[in-house]
């Protein structure tokens, strides 16, 4: 068991090196998938080209045989209505009668029946032997050739009248009746040998008498002749055909090896048969079932391990059908031999395309392989590699692209080191000037002191307001409460109504529950100096500032609006130009809004955003912070 799991573990690692080995280069997984397309159309068609030789070699099987079948079974009902017009007495029918009443008593009418039937033999050259068979004696005239003598014995005959195809005859209102005797000669011949006895004493119900060869009776046919006034059987003539007349008229179909033809009777008896070891062994074999089946067209048909394609005709009056069995290996056998061909043209087929997917995947997997050479080096840290740039296909434009991000790679690193050292400058610089900060807030502490000791409360609120306003702007997140925005707006108008007095009114309308909103560093006190700036210091009239905040139901808006002079049309339509600018590209006098916008679609994405509205009277400004909520940035 040990042995057994280490065969299939190593069985298993090596199929997937194989797998592994297969599917690791792309020119592989090219040759795979293309040489299986080509195997899979070369098989189809090699399959489909097999099946339709096989149908059209079915198809002219049946349309040739059936054509033959039809032209010989004619020929084969013409001699057989010859043989029926042959045996039926015109002229001397009532002589003929009158001589069968008469036999036994009348000297002459033995001797007339008699040159009767020599006459009837010697009129054709396809006749084994003839009997006559007289009813009321139970007699038999039976006609044969001995060695070259013509031989004509009358004897008794007890046994035709108790035979089945004697009771048969004499039912069928024809009066005439097709007997197989194939079968039955051989058996007769090959026991004669050990009936010694029989050549000595005739049967001609068996058809067999003296020492006639009667293995050259075939078939026989049997007319009744009756009486013309009481309709009564008196004799019965039988006409026993040679082989060879049969075997003339059948020469007319062609049999290839393994095929075999067969006239049977309604019964199933052979009248004709070209191999009687065949018959046999169909006989047995389910040849009738086959037959009945073949009736209204070709049939399958197995004996043994060999399929037959049965083939049949039957006669007008259905007393016999000609059949040919054709067994499907030779009706396949040129389509056999087709394939065959076709299997080795085939295999060479595959063996040259399959060279020449492989040459054509490696041609086009090569600049791949080199590229991929270059990607490795430039994974690795080179960043100075370059890869070739061959054609103007889609590798080429990988290629090229790729030389590219190489070069863009390169900048950027410079520009990143560059940046690095700018960086660097800037904390030393920002280091050396956080003593800065601290020096105004002692110097502004120590002008408020001061401002105290002498009485001018006024001065220092404004330097306390100062103080804390450059705190808040120097210091802490870029994000704050809205409450802490609101109190340095406070601070930072004390400071601006000391400038403007009176002149200078501020209103709040903000909701509570936007109090604790997130929104941007000094972004409310960005829209109150552009109030201040372009409103109260163009007019001497007194101006309010109105700050609003409201929540809506997509987020928050907060108002910052004036009652100055409003902005001209043109003037606002060039605002909002530079507000919809990039931010890389600020020039002007409204970079401070411009930042703000930035910084709110930066924040809270583009549905954030500043908003200008004016009117004949005063201006709007209006922030738009989506998804608004008490802590939600």
């Amino acid at each position: 068991m040990p042995k057994r799991h280490s065969l299939i573990a190593k069985i298993e690692r090596t199929a997937e090196k194989a797998w592994n080995t297969l599917t690791g280069r792309l020119a592989y997984k090219l040759f795979v998938p293309f040489t299986t397309i080509v195997l899979l159309v070369v098989v189809s068609l090699s399959v489909v080209s097999h099946q339709r030789l096989r149908g059209e070699a079915i198809r002219h099987s049946i349309d040739a045989t059936s054509n033959n079948l039809l032209l010989v079974n004619r020929n084969v009902k013409d001699y057989m209505d010859g043989i029926a017009q042959f045996t039926l007495p015109q002229l001397q029918y009532d002589d003929l009668i009158h001589a069968v009443l008469n036999e036994g008593d009348d000297y002459s009418s033995r001797m007339y029946l008699e040159n009767y039937l020599r006459r009837m033999y010697y009129s054709r050259s396809d006749l084994a032997g003839l009997d006559l068979y007289i009813v009321g004696e139970g007699k038999t005239y039976a006609l044969t050739r001995e060695a070259y003598n013509i031989v004509i014995r009358a004897s008794a005959d007890e046994g035709t009248a108790d035979t089945d195809w004697y009771n048969l005859l004499l039912k069928r209102p024809d009066n005439q009746l097709y007997r197989s005797l194939i079968v039955a000669a051989r058996e007769d011949t090959a026991s004669s040998n050990d009936d010694l006895a029989a050549e000595a004493a005739p049967n001609p119900a068996s058809g067999k008498s003296g020492n006639a060869d009667h293995s050259e009776r075939s078939l026989a046919y049997h007319r009744v002749l009756r009486s013309i006034a009481s309709r009564q059987p008196q004799a019965v003539l039988t006409v026993y055909v040679n082989p060879s007349a049969l075997d003339t008229i059948v020469r007319d179909t062609p049999l290839e090896d393994g095929e075999h033809l067969l006239l049977l009777g309604a019964d199933g008896a052979p009248y004709y048969t070209d191999d009687e070891a065949f018959y046999r062994e169909a006989d047995n074999g389910g040849l009738r079932e086959a037959l009945e089946r073949a009736e209204s067209g070709p049939a399958d048909w197995k004996l043994g391990r060999e399929g037959y394609l049965l083939m049949a005709n039957e006669s007008a009056g259905g007393n016999w059908t000609l059949a040919k069995p054709m067994p499907y290996s030779r009706i396949y056998e040129a389509a056999n031999r087709a394939r065959e061909w076709n299997t080795w043209i085939g295999a060479g087929f595959v063996v040259l395309s399959a060279l020449l997917v492989a040459f054509v995947s490696g041609a086009i997997t090569r600049p791949l392989a080199r590229l991929a050479q270059r990607m490795n080096r430039f994974s690795g840290g080179d960043f100075e590699t370059q890869a070739p740039v061959r054609g103007h296909d889609e590798i080429a434009h990988l290629t090229r692209h790729f030389n590219d991000m190489v070069q863009r790679t390169n900048e950027l690193i410079n520009e990143r080191y560059r940046m690095k050292l700018v960086e660097q400058s800037a904390i030393l610089k920002a280091l050396e000037a956080e003593l800065n900060p601290h020096f105004l807030y002692n110097a502004l502490q120590a002008i408020s002191t001061q401002a105290l000791r002498g009485g001018r409360l006024d001065i220092a609120d404004m330097v306390d307001d100062l103080a804390q306003s450059l705190r808040y702007c120097i210091g802490g997140s870029d994000i704050v409460p809205a409450s802490d925005e609101l109190r340095h707006i406070e601070r930072y108008l004390s400071l601006q109504k000391a400038r403007f007095g009176s002149r200078l009114r501020v209103e709040y309308a903000w909701h509570e529950s936007l109090l604790n909103l997130q929104i941007p560093r000094l972004s409310v006190q960005s829209l109150v100096e552009n109030s201040i700036k372009h409103a109260l210091e163009r007019v001497k009239d007194t101006v309010t500032i109105m700050i609003r905040a409201e929540r809506m139901d997509n987020g928050a808006v907060i108002t910052v609006s004036d009652d100055g002079p409003g902005i001209d049309p043109a003037r606002l339509k060039q605002v909002l130009g530079y507000l919809e600018r990039p931010f890389t590209e600020r020039e002007g006098g409204h970079i401070g809004l411009q930042n703000l916008h930035t910084r709110l679609q930066i924040l809270y994405g583009e549905q954030a955003g500043l908003a200008i509205e004016t009117g004949g009277q005063g201006t709007s400004l209006i922030l738009h912070i989506p998804q608004g909520g008490e802590e939600d940035v």
